[in-house]
């Protein structure tokens, strides 16, 4: 099992969760953030941490399958973040809002 990164990150882009990482498995997009199946160990931390409730385990109904490709396919891609930032501008305003796929960026983020 791992834990997967879903659409409610888009535009939110929340980095609570990247400071309690304990082995820095989450990598930045310019919009959102992802985590790397191989190198997270499944221990949960980074769960109660998210504001926009969006990273559940690979086995729940809402980490649909796509989670997990696109999330193992932008961690090999973008920069790897272990460090919180600011959310993005609209963050609170956005948390929540339903179809944010369709504005998911392959852009890659800054990282560290």
């Amino acid at each position: 099992m791992t834990y997967v990164v879903t659409d409610n990150c888009i535009k939110c882009k929340f980095t609570d969760c990247v400071e309690v990482c304990p082995v820095d498995c989450f990598y930045e997009g310019e919009n959102m953030l992802v985590i790397h199946p191989d190198e997270c160990i499944d221990c949960g931390v980074c769960v109660p941490e998210c504001p926009a409730e969006a990273i559940f385990p690979d086995s729940d109904p809402a980490a649909e399958p796509q989670w997990l490709r696109l999330n193992r396919d932008y961690a090999d891609q973008w920069p790897n973040i272990t460090c919180k930032k600011e959310p993005m501008p609209d963050a609170d305003a956005l948390n929540g809002l339903p179809g944010k796929l369709a504005d998911f960026s392959t852009k890659p983020g800054e990282g560290d």
